[in-house]
């Protein structure tokens, strides 16, 4: 054999070995994962050009994963390979997808893919299961959501104050209105029943200062359905649904309980449901690849009580005057009730902020500083004289009545100014605001959903000053919810403080230090008998009724007081210039007698 044939025999015996080592190369596992890899990496990172190109059927590969993108709405994709199995020129792959979709929603699943080596190369083996082990050929997958159900407002008794339902806005167009002075003129006298602020003028201003719709009032549908054929013929008008919270009772529909709403309405959605399906070609839903259930958010409690707030609306209504009633439960602060009738809501939400002078409902924080600073108890002997003089100033009893000597106690019953005045002209200077404090008037109580004022009680150097607001017609002024305050106070024997919407605590600024447990039996004991023989008679009849009536005068009038409290439920109740107490005293009963029997009476 010559060299020549030796030659080429070697060459021939290395290009085959060559040869077998590139197959064997070719058809090594790690060979194929890489290949696996490759398109999972670039389908993750949304590279999908270069994903559908490591495919053996790159048009449609591309088509199908840019469609996983937009279906599911992803945010990110998470890929991982698990075990392959390679018998020749075939191979399969476990992955897992993580997918990150809108909202936080997690959605993991595991399949396989196929893989082929054509040419010596390895390619991902295209089926639409490279995507989903269940999508189908000409399928795609879709991302859907489900509204969970909205939760309702709970008051204090368990019954809801409101409830999900359906509003409907009211929207206009100012240039689409065509003859505009028409087209409000109809709008205010068809809406006026509904929301009394809506005039042709303010109208005809908001709309053509707006851009585009200009939103007048929301309205419940019921109240749409009313005056829908008369709206919708209207040009430039539109009618709006909307998911909305609707008050169960339409005593319920004040201010406070709309400021409740617009905080709560975040807390009461709950998490949406969803789920992806497979969808075919006509848009069809084929078929359910997970599911997550809505999950409804837990009902959103709030102080208010249904029962209490409906019983003390339709109380104020008793007269035409401002009139208004605070209710609070002195066990636990929660404000029960704040109820205005019209004339009041006229001039703002004065049951919470209005600071007047609280006449002689100031005798119960006046008693208890005599109490504290040793001046008097409820059977200390007192004088109630039909007028007084302290100095240069002469203080009368109402109508000149006079009792001589009593108790302090009898003299707190009769409403003796006299008595009073004489005792706060001996006491400290600040005495008066310190006690006022301990009852909560002066102090700065930030509740979510309401704005407060409880009152403003100064020092008083001068002794005629003192006296003077010794019996709450000096300086001294109070709000409504400040003497709700206060006989929740005795009720409670210490200040409770004030609560409206669960979750969302109160602040409080200042101290209002602690009672005495001697001022909270004297105080019991005498605004007990304020009812039973004094000047709250007219209550007697409602059960174990303690309070305090109170006639504030003023140039040209007075306003009625009383505040007192029946078991668990203190309140304080007050007619602008409404003349003598009794007539508060009467808006208090009216309240109590539109409760069941022995409604929080223990």
């Amino acid at each position: 054999m010559n060299s020549h044939r030796l030659t080429r025999l070697g060459l021939t015996l290395l290009v085959a070995i060559l040869g077998l080592s590139l197959v064997s190369c070719g058809s090594r596992p790690d060979v194929a994962q890489t290949a696996a890899q490759d398109f999972i990496d670039h389908f993750a990172n949304q590279d999908l050009d270069a994903a559908a190109a490591a495919t053996d059927a790159p048009n449609t590969a591309r088509t199908v994963l840019a469609d996983a993108w937009g279906g599911l709405q992803a945010e990110s994709l998470t890929a991982k390979l698990g075990a392959m199995s390679v018998v020749g020129d075939t191979a399969t792959v476990e992955y897992t997808y993580e997918w990150r979709l809108p909202k936080e929603r997690v959605w993991s699943y595991s399949g396989e893919l196929g893989l082929i080596r054509q040419g010596g190369q390895w390619e991902v083996r295209w089926n639409s299961t490279a995507v989903h082990p269940r999508l189908g050929a000409g399928q795609t997958m879709a991302l859907r959501t489900s509204a969970p159900p909205r939760a309702p407002v709970i008051g204090h008794d368990g019954a809801p104050l409101m409830v999900p339902g359906i509003s409907v806005q009211v929207l206009l167009n100012a240039k689409e209105a065509g003859n505009l002075r028409n087209t409000v003129d109809t709008l205010t006298r068809t809406l006026q029943g509904f929301d009394p602020s809506i005039t042709p003028q303010t109208l005809a201003e908001r709309a053509t200062s707006t851009t585009g719709f200009y939103a007048i009032t929301r309205i419940t549908a019921a109240q749409a359905e009313q005056v829908r054929g008369q709206l919708e013929l209207l040009p430039g008008v539109r009618l709006v649904e909307q998911p909305d919270l609707i008050v169960t009772d339409p005593m319920l529909d004040n201010d406070i309980v709309r400021n409740v709403k617009d905080i709560v309405l975040g807390d009461i959605d709950g998490a949406a449901g969803w789920r992806v399906v497979t969808v075919n070609q006509d848009g069809v839903d084929v078929d359910l690849l997970t599911e997550t259930a809505a999950k409804p958010a837990p009902a959103v409690s709030v102080s208010l009580d249904k029962l209490i707030q409906t019983s003390a609306q339709a109380a104020v209504r008793i007269t035409d005057k401002p009139a208004m009633l605070v209710a609070i439960q002195p066990s636990t602060g929660q404000i029960l009730a704040v109820a205005q009738n019209e004339a009041a809501d006229q001039e703002g939400p004065i049951a919470l902020t209005g600071m007047y002078p609280p006449g002689s409902t100031f005798k119960i924080i006046t008693a208890g500083a005599a109490i504290s600073g040793g001046l008097a108890g409820p059977g200390s002997p007192l004088s109630c004289p039909g007028e007084i003089v302290i100095r240069d100033r002469t203080v009368p009893n109402y109508a000149g009545f006079a009792l001589g000597g009593v108790s302090m106690a009898t003299a707190f019953a009769a409403s003796c100014n006299t008595t009073f005045a004489e005792l706060a002209s001996r006491m400290e200077a600040d005495a008066l605001p310190t006690a006022a404090a301990q009852f909560g008037i002066g102090v700065d109580y930030d509740v979510r959903g309401l704005r407060t004022m409880t009152g403003s009680v100064q020092a008083a150097e001068d002794i005629v000053q003192r006296a003077e607001d010794g019996f709450g017609q000096g300086r001294d002024l109070a709000s409504p919810f400040g003497m709700a305050l206060t006989a929740a106070t005795v009720a409670n024997g210490r200040t409770p403080v004030p609560q409206l919407i669960s979750g969302h605590e109160t602040t409080v600024t200042g101290d209002p230090g602690v009672i005495t447990p001697e001022m909270v039996d004297g105080l019991r004991e005498m605004m007990r008998q304020v009812v039973t023989s004094g000047t709250g008679t007219r209550i007697a009849d409602q059960g174990a009724v303690f309070g305090k009536t109170g006639e504030a005068e003023f140039d040209g009038g007075s306003h009625a007081w009383f505040a007192g409290y029946r078991g668990d439920i203190a309140f304080a109740a007050l007619i602008v210039d409404g003349g003598s107490s009794d007539n508060a005293v009467a808006v208090s009963r009216e309240m109590l007698i539109g409760l069941p029997d022995g409604y929080m009476a223990d």
